[in-house]
C-alpha cells in the first residue's frame, strides 16, 4: 500500500517525454476524426520518445470535451510496422488500479505507471479502446505521424489488421513520461506551426524538437499547435499562448528551459485573406506582442524555468507578409536582441540563421518548402542547431 508520500516521491521521478498539445475538435488542414469521435474502436497512436526509462505512464486529455470520456481500456507496446506492435511487449495500462477510466468533461488523467523499458528516442504505442460514445474528440491536429483506428476492441491485436482507417492527428493522448529518476532537464518548445513542425516530412521524425533532442541528449516537450497565436483565441489553432502555457507546458513534469517562438501569425493574419476561421484579424502592434512575451516570461519564471526568446523566422514573400507585419517584425527582433532590456535569459536568433544572405527579409531557399513560411527538414535543422548553441 502507497503512502502519500512514497506516491510524491514515485510522481518527482517521472519526466515528460513526449507531448502534443490539445486542441477543439475541428476540421483542421486535414482529415480527421475530431468531430465525429468514437463508438466500439480503437485507437492506436505512436509517439516518439525524447527521455528514456524503465517505467512510463500516460496523460490523456479530455479538455475540449462537454461529456465524460469513458476509457474501456488501455495498451502500450513497441511499435513495429504500420499498426502493428511487437507480439510479447504489450502491457495492459490501469488508472488508479482499475482497467478503465471515466474522464470528467474539461478534464485529463494520468494512468498508474507500467514497467516497459525503453530508450531515448525509441518509440512508444498507446492503444486506447473507447466502447461508448465519446462525442467530439479533444485531439492535436498536425501530428505528422499515423494514427489508426478500427472496431471493436483492439488492445491485444498485435499484427494490426484490425486497425483499417488511419489520420494524421493525435487524440486524447497529451503526453508520456517515463521514470528517468527524477531528471529535470527538459527544454519545452512553445509556439505554433512551425514550432508544431509543419513542413518535415511526415512520419520522419524530422522536426526540429526532434532535432533538437537528437543534438543535446535533453528531453523536449513539443507545445507547438499549426496556427496558434499569441493574444487571441482560434477555432481551429488552439486557445492564445497566454492562456495555455501553464496547461501544456508548465504543468507537466521535468523541464527547466521555455523557448518561445510566436509572432507571426498575430501580426500575419491580417495580411492574408487565406484563414478559413480567422477573419478579420486584428492588426496587432509591436507593444502588444512584448507585452504578450512578457506574461509568457513571467509565468515561466514563476515556475523556476529559464525562458529562452526565438527571433521571428524571415517571412517575406508569403501570404503573411505586408508592410504592417513586415514593421512589427523588424521591431520584434530588435527588441529581442537587444542586451539592455535583458528579460529572456537568452536568445536565439532564428531569423538571421535562416535568412537568404541576397534578402534578409526571406527565407534561405534550402530552407523554404516553398510557401516562404515554414522551413522544411533542413530549416528545422539548422533552428535547432542554433538553439543549441545558446542553451
Amino acid at each position: 500500500m502507497f503512502t502519500a508520500t512514497a506516491t510524491a516521491t514515485a510522481t518527482r521521478a517521472f519526466t515528460t517525454a513526449w507531448t502534443a498539445s490539445p486542441q477543439l475538435p475541428a476540421e483542421g488542414f486535414t482529415p480527421n476524426w475530431s468531430r465525429e469521435g468514437f463508438w466500439r474502436q480503437s485507437l492506436r497512436q505512436t509517439v516518439r520518445l525524447t527521455a528514456g526509462g524503465g517505467r512510463l505512464r500516460v496523460r490523456l486529455s479530455n479538455a475540449y470535451g462537454t461529456s465524460p470520456l469513458r476509457i474501456a481500456g488501455a495498451t502500450v507496446a513497441r511499435p513495429a510496422r504500420g499498426a502493428a506492435v511487437e507480439p510479447g511487449s504489450v502491457r495492459p495500462l490501469t488508472f488508479a488500479g482499475t482497467a478503465g477510466a471515466e474522464i470528467p468533461a474539461r478534464a485529463e488523467i494520468v494512468s498508474d505507471c507500467v514497467e516497459l523499458p525503453l530508450e531515448r528516442l525509441e518509440s512508444v504505442t498507446v492503444t486506447l479502446h473507447l466502447d461508448a460514445v465519446t462525442g467530439p474528440a479533444t485531439f492535436h491536429a498536425q501530428a505528422f505521424a499515423t494514427s489508426h483506428r478500427g472496431a471493436g476492441d483492439l488492445l491485444h491485436d498485435t499484427g494490426g489488421h484490425g486497425f483499417t482507417e488511419s489520420t494524421e492527428s493525435w487524440y486524447f493522448l497529451s503526453a508520456v513520461e517515463v521514470d528517468a529518476g527524477g531528471r529535470r532537464d527538459g527544454i519545452a518548445l512553445f509556439g505554433d506551426s512551425i514550432v508544431d513542425g509543419f513542413g518535415s516530412t511526415p512520419g520522419a521524425n524530422r522536426r526540429w524538437s526532434d532535432r533538437l533532442a537528437e543534438r543535446t541528449g535533453r528531453p523536449v516537450l513539443n507545445a507547438g499547435i499549426g496556427g496558434n497565436l499569441l493574444l487571441n483565441d482560434s477555432a481551429w489553432y488552439g486557445e492564445k499562448g497566454v492562456h495555455r502555457l501553464s496547461r501544456d507546458v508548465l504543468d507537466h513534469p521535468g523541464a527547466d528551459t521555455l523557448i518561445v517562438l510566436q509572432g507571426v501569425n498575430d501580426i500575419g493574419f491580417s495580411e492574408t485573406d487565406q484563414q478559413p476561421t480567422y477573419r478579420p484579424a486584428p492588426v496587432v502592434e509591436t507593444g502588444e506582442l512584448i507585452a504578450g512575451y512578457r506574461r509568457l516570461i513571467h509565468l515561466a519564471r514563476a515556475r523556476g524555468l529559464r525562458v529562452i526568446g526565438a527571433t521571428l523566422l524571415p517571412f517575406g514573400g508569403s501570404d503573411h507578409w505586408g508592410e504592417h507585419a513586415a514593421k512589427v517584425a523588424h521591431e520584434v527582433n530588435a527588441w529581442m536582441r537587444d542586451p539592455a532590456h535583458g528579460e529572456w535569459d537568452a536568445v536565439a536568433d532564428l531569423h538571421r540563421a535562416l535568412a537568404d544572405p541576397a534578402d534578409p527579409d526571406r527565407l534561405h531557399p534550402a530552407y523554404d518548402i516553398g510557401d516562404h513560411l515554414h522551413p522544411g527538414d533542413a530549416g528545422y535543422a539548422a533552428m535547432a542547431d542554433a538553439v543549441a548553441r545558446v542553451l
